[in-house]
């Protein structure tokens, strides 16, 4: 029987404003993509995210981002290779220790939105990333897009690395996200999602905005938890993917 990962990004909430419905999503992924407080979560919130994930037996990762909570981590910023080192290794430690509060660790790491789109290419900001990872804890797994610099260069060093796909989001020709805010970025259509990553389990292809088809494996798939209709959303390519007999399980 095949087997997937289905991830979510959770714990974005801060102080009084609140994203997502966590509560449930934690009821149906397999791993939690937590915020670290860079581009959302506050303390309280990452804190009872852990702890919720524990207790159901999600698997925690740590959901790193450029210091950018007023753009929600999607804008790119020009630092030094030192200075996102050390952003990294800050944002590790403090879900780290959420997690053992909750009794449990981190599993994985996983970059969020203009890092994550960033580090496809930008050697100087993967390598950043990498290197907080291997002084943090060289066992920690790194889930990213596959053929991107971040994995190639993680893999390089004796990393594990975990391939993702997504199920909500548009992909160009080139096998990367559509940017947020062009034609195509979004899928809101369950039905179309599901059907996409039944395919993309089975026959290891995505097809593209431009209806070109794209090779791609992937070891985890990701439905974000911040989207209009995200529970119906995952509960719908949950049900479609057991249904055609993939088992959904936390990669090992």
């Amino acid at each position: 029987m095949a087997a997937i990962d289905l991830n979510a990004d959770l714990g974005e909430s801060f102080g009084g404003w609140r994203l997502g419905d966590d509560d449930t999503m934690l009821e149906i992924v397999t791993s939690a993509n937590v915020a670290c407080g860079f581009h959302a979560g506050d303390p309280l919130t990452l804190e009872r995210t852990c702890a919720l994930a524990a207790s159901r037996g999600v698997r925690i990762g740590a959901q790193v981002s450029y210091r950018d909570l007023a753009g929600f981590g999607r804008r790119f910023l020009d630092c030094s290779e030192a200075e996102l080192r050390a952003d990294v290794l800050y944002q590790l430690g403090a879900l780290q220790a959420m997690c053992v509060a909750a009794g449990t660790s981190l599993a994985y790491l996983k970059p969020h939105g203009a890092l994550y789109n960033t580090v496809v290419r930008h050697e100087v900001h993967a390598r950043a990333v990498v290197s907080a990872v291997i002084s943090f804890d060289p066992g920690l797994p790194i889930l990213g897009l596959p053929g991107g610099v971040l994995l190639e260069q993680a893999h390089a060093a004796g990393l594990r690395t975990v391939t993702e796909a997504f199920v909500d989001r548009g992909y160009t020709p080139e096998g990367t996200l559509v940017p947020r805010g062009q034609p195509g970025d979004l899928i809101d259509d369950p039905d179309v999602a599901a059907a996409r990553v039944i395919r993309l389990v089975s026959d290891k292809v995505v097809t593209a905005v431009d209806g070109t088809e794209v090779p791609m494996s992937a070891e985890s798939l990701c439905t974000h938890g911040d989207s209009p209709g995200a529970v119906a959303m995952a509960r719908h390519v949950r049900r479609a993917l057991e249904t055609a007999g993939v088992e959904v399980r936390a990669f090992t």
